[in-house]
């Protein structure tokens, strides 16, 4: 019998597995600009598809979502979901996939989310082949990309599970919206005269809120005719409005209408323009390479700003509905001036409150949570749309810019725009209050 050279075979052992580790060692990492680059890919097909506001943010969440539970499963500096997304289930990290990147996982867990849920998704494909050929010159090895791609895939089937639970798709079950045509209610307006948009959106299961109506503002000030009513005056306030050059800079840069339409002459066609909550992503990927960011960190700001947008969506939507409230354009024409016309196409759902009053409010508190208040940077989102970028010292200086601009746009009366404001603070700190210690921790000396 011949005997076994211990000595031997355990060096052997060891060699291979320094093998092993050096090959994973290899694997490159993966730059975070990647993560910015799939919601914008995502965004680029919601103005194709003409994705409304607040399922845009449907969107970006659950493709977030699928890349954070990538990520926290293999770092553990991020907290688990569970426990602080309203009913998101414990998802276990599958042992199939030894050789997978996370962090290619994770950006191909976005992608796979968002081709599935977006109507154009599949147009993501060439997307998704152009990040991996340009990983494979990366030098990531062809097992980890397939098993990275297969990890992705199995996350995204979990993460999609939890988004057919939130309801949104027993949406179409309920009756169609019609208004109400009563004095001092919404009605449609030019120049397309569209159909409400999503009126039952308040439905839909939050991530972080309570109820849709647990920060329930105050009613917006009562529908009157008369020239000393409050109604009047506010009214009267959108009609003379300053409509400098600067004033309509603001409101051009911060229109953000997926549904503005464009007279060629022949018919009306789309004018490609981003929603309020694409644009809030945007600033979010602009902070995130500012502040150099790790990937982890990245990815948890992104997913945490995407699902405190549709938190805010859903609270200002659950209001729309109930006020139902008269826009600016109807009022001022029916009791001001017949000829009169906004600087910006009014969205085609009820006034109060200003839904972008409240998302870039409750986006901005979460992002300076993250980078502090004084955090200086160019937003540039709106440049390959055609808009001059333009610079702010703080979030919250751009949320306030987002909010008056409604006003100079003449398509919000103000006592929207402040209460807009007011229940996206309220959002913005409870989402900030839910997230766990640990993250309030490292935010705090990521600040310092």
């Amino acid at each position: 019998m011949k005997r076994i050279n211990f000595h031997l075979l355990y060096c052997f052992l060891l060699a291979t597995l320094a093998s092993c580790q050096s090959d994973k060692q290899h694997i490159p990492e993966l730059p975070t600009k990647y993560i910015g680059e799939v919601t914008q890919e995502m965004t680029e097909l919601m103005i194709h598809d003409v994705t409304n506001p607040p399922l845009a943010a449907r969107f970006f969440s659950y493709a977030c979502i699928t890349g954070y539970e990538i990520t926290s499963q293999n770092d553990s500096s991020l907290h688990d979901l569970h426990g602080i997304l309203n009913q998101y289930p414990a998802i276990q990290k599958p042992t199939d996939f030894p050789e997978q990147s996370y962090q290619l996982s994770a950006v191909l867990g976005m992608i796979q989310t968002a081709k599935t849920i977006q109507p154009s998704g599949t147009e993501l494909q060439r997307y998704e082949d152009a990040l991996l050929d340009s990983c494979r010159k990366m030098g990531f090895p062809e097992e980890t990309i397939q098993q990275s791609l297969a990890y992705a895939k199995a996350m995204t089937k979990a993460v999609l599970e939890y988004a057919k639970a939130d309801g949104y798709n027993l949406i179409s079950n309920y009756p169609r919206y019609t208004p109400l045509g009563t004095p001092g209610s919404w009605y449609p307006t030019p120049p397309g005269y569209f159909a409400p948009v999503e009126p039952y959106f308040e439905t839909v299961r939050p991530f972080f809120l309570d109820s849709a109506a647990q920060f329930k503002p105050l009613p917006p000030i009562a529908f009157a005719e008369t020239k000393d009513s409050e109604f009047y005056k506010i009214t009267k306030e959108v009609y003379d409005v300053d409509m400098s050059e600067k004033n309509k800079e603001i409101a051009a840069f911060w229109d953000c209408n997926p549904f503005a339409l464009q007279d060629n002459g022949h018919l009306m066609v789309g004018m490609k323009k981003i929603s309020p909550g694409a644009h809030w992503m945007g600033i979010t990927n602009i902070a995130c390479q500012k502040a150099k960011s790790s990937f982890s960190e990245s990815m948890k700001i992104h997913t945490m700003v995407a699902t405190t947008l549709m938190d805010g969506f859903i609270a200002c939507w659950d209001e729309k509905y109930r006020s139902n409230r008269i826009r600016p354009e109807t009022a001022i024409r029916k009791y001001i001036d017949p000829t009169w016309t906004p600087f910006l196409q009014t969205p085609p759902f009820p006034e109060y409150l200003s839904g972008h009053s409240t998302i870039s409010t409750a986006a901005a508190a979460v992002l300076t949570h993250y980078f502090g208040d004084n955090f200086s940077y160019s937003d540039t989102v709106e440049e390959r749309y055609g808009l001059k970028a333009r610079s702010y010292t703080s979030f919250n200086q751009a949320a306030n810019e987002a909010a008056i601009s409604r006003l100079y746009g003449g398509i919000h009366f103000m006592d929207a725009i402040t209460r807009g404001q007011k229940q996206g603070r309220e959002v913005g700190a409870w989402v900030i209050d839910k997230l766990p210690q640990t993250d309030l921790d490292a935010a705090q000396a990521a600040k310092n």
